[in-house]
């Protein structure tokens, strides 16, 4: 068992057939799934559900059907929100306190002394690249300065479950890679991570797996590669590289495993519906022909693909 009580294999969050019902109209149905010491993305559409189920995370709504635990606790206890770090998708910061002020202060709501709460408060900020700016006011700073202060808050009292909501929003490549850097690190130190964003192409560099969520219903979820395999109807897309790319059609179109060849400049992109055997025979025919294949590379495997292919 660990300090908090909870043993290595179980769940940080746990949803075991979740429904909730705003009026008529369910914003989530029937939604189990698991979350352990692992970064998983939480992926849909706007107005799918992924706030709501974010949410009842933080054990700020409590499902109407079904149980949300967190380290085996009600997520909606006390309990279970002390070892919560929550950064919501809406920005709520106070803006004339200064990034030092707004962190500690928010120690203090989880119980933390006054002197305790300072000292943590600028170690977090700086873990952040915030040092130099600490003690600016809050409304002085730009976009990636103030998701770095929501980012120091939800880690800052040290929970073993970290909630990030659209954490990428807003900010430039350069900021957007030291968050993924950061939130990487975090299930070595024991803790469990479930993110959402909409910018698909980053979230699946740093993520374990996925959860997609679709019309408040759990649509999949694993990892990208096996999510790829469930869609056996559509066609895998390679695309080939190579310094006689009409030949390299001709002879690979005749090969059981491809649909079909479109052969662009020195490209040639193939539809692969079968993929046993197709690599093997690839790499035979790169041996047999050599220079004839300059690079490889998959049109489809990515975690947009996978996810627009799954919601059709």
């Amino acid at each position: 068992m660990t300090e908090s009580g909870v043993s290595p294999d179980d769940p940080l969050l746990a949803f075991d057939r979740v429904t909730k019902w705003y009026g008529h109209v369910a914003a989530l149905t029937d939604v189990s799934f698991r979350v352990g010491r692992e970064i998983v993305g939480l992926v849909g559409r706007n107005g799918v559900g992924k706030s709501t189920l974010m949410k009842l995370s933080a054990g700020l709504l409590r499902p109407s059907q079904g149980n949300v635990r967190v380290c085996g606790l009600a997520a909606s206890s006390a309990g279970a929100r002390r070892v919560v770090g929550f950064s919501p998708d809406v920005e709520r910061l106070f803006e004339e306190l200064t990034a030092v002020e707004f962190v500690a202060w928010m120690l203090r709501l989880h119980g933390w002394s006054m002197r305790a709460a300072r000292d943590r408060s600028r170690e977090a900020l700086s873990d952040l690249g915030l040092a130099p700016n600490m003690e600016r006011r809050v409304r002085e700073f730009s976009k990636g300065m103030r998701q770095r202060v929501r980012l120091a808050q939800a880690l800052a009292h040290l929970p073993r479950l970290v909630l990030l909501d659209e954490p990428m929003t807003g900010l430039d490549p350069v900021v957007r890679g030291e968050f993924a850097d950061t939130i990487r690190a975090l299930p070595g130190r024991g803790v469990g991570v479930l993110v959402s964003s909409h910018v698909l192409p980053e979230l699946e560099s740093f993520v374990d797996r996925v959860v997609l969520v679709h019309q408040g219903r759990l649509l999949a979820e694993g990892r990208v590669a096996d999510l790829r395999e469930r869609v056996p109807s559509r066609p895998h897309r390679i695309r080939l590289r190579s310094s006689t790319p009409r030949d390299l059609a001709a002879r690979v179109v005749t090969w059981s495993q491809v649909r079909g060849v479109d052969v662009r400049g020195d490209t040639v992109d193939v539809d692969v519906v079968a993929e046993p055997g197709f690599y093997e025979a690839l790499t035979e025919l790169g041996f047999a022909w050599p220079g004839a294949i300059h690079e490889i590379v998959p049109l489809d495997d990515d975690l947009a693909s996978v996810f627009g292919y799954l919601v059709r």
